[in-house]
């Protein structure tokens, strides 16, 4: 008797320390993130990253931006504002959707895939960001060529344009957001771009104005002499 009393005392006390080591785990798994609508792609520190961004940004702009990262295969020109309206229900306005879906076609014919759609809840909220920008943040770091695995990209892509997206919002209301990432791709690109434009502009002096303005001096020195 004694001996069951025993067990059953231990019992408690394990139950007891079980309880208070699963509840902090317990309660953080009430707060899962709530800017991710649907999530085939995302990991669980990026998720973290995506909620951490837009909770800052709700809290203080009153906006709203969520994220679909989907695995389907959607086919060529497929409708993604038609595809967000069975999420509308989740959706809380003044909003911004972003729409990640690496596996849909673009064109049958050169079989390339990868898709982004970015849909407002208005055109005032649509003025306030810039499409191409966004975009980019995501799709510059997924066409890279290098070693890392397309998970591991899809990943960095889809936080890098949510915290431009979640920026450029929040810039819109003069506000400045903490937890956004900066865009070191975007500045690499711009970088990138400078460079390229620098170099054209130096072939071009270099076999065209170049040759043109030594022949019009070398024709105003025999014009004088």
């Amino acid at each position: 008797m004694n001996k069951a009393k025993l067990q059953a005392s231990l019992f408690k006390g394990l139950f007891a320390m079980l309880a208070l080591w699963m509840f902090p785990l317990l309660l953080n798994a009430t707060q899962l993130p709530t800017h991710l609508l649907r999530n085939d792609l995302v990991n669980l520190k990026a998720s973290a990253l995506i909620d951490e961004m837009g909770m800052e940004l709700q809290e203080k702009t009153g906006m709203y931006a969520y994220v679909i990262a989907t695995n389907e295969h959607f086919p060529e020109r497929f409708n993604l504002v038609a595809y967000s309206k069975q999420y509308e229900a989740k959706l809380s306005k003044p909003y911004v959707l972003f729409i990640f879906a690496p596996y849909a076609t673009i064109t049958k014919k050169s079989d390339a895939k990868g898709r982004v759609g970015i849909i407002p809840s208005s055109k005032q909220i649509k003025a306030l960001y810039d499409y191409d920008s966004v975009r980019d943040a995501a799709i510059n770091v997924v066409a890279i060529k290098d070693s890392n695995t397309d998970e591991s990209k899809f990943n960095v892509g889809i936080v890098q344009a949510y915290s431009e997206l979640a920026d450029e919002l929040a810039q819109s209301k003069g506000v400045k957001l903490t937890k956004t990432i900066p865009n070191e791709m975007g500045l690499m690109m711009t970088i990138l771009r400078i460079l390229v434009y620098t170099g054209s502009l130096a072939v071009f002096w270099i076999f065209l104005l170049r040759p043109l303005w030594m022949r019009l001096q070398k024709k105003r020195a025999n014009e004088r002499a």
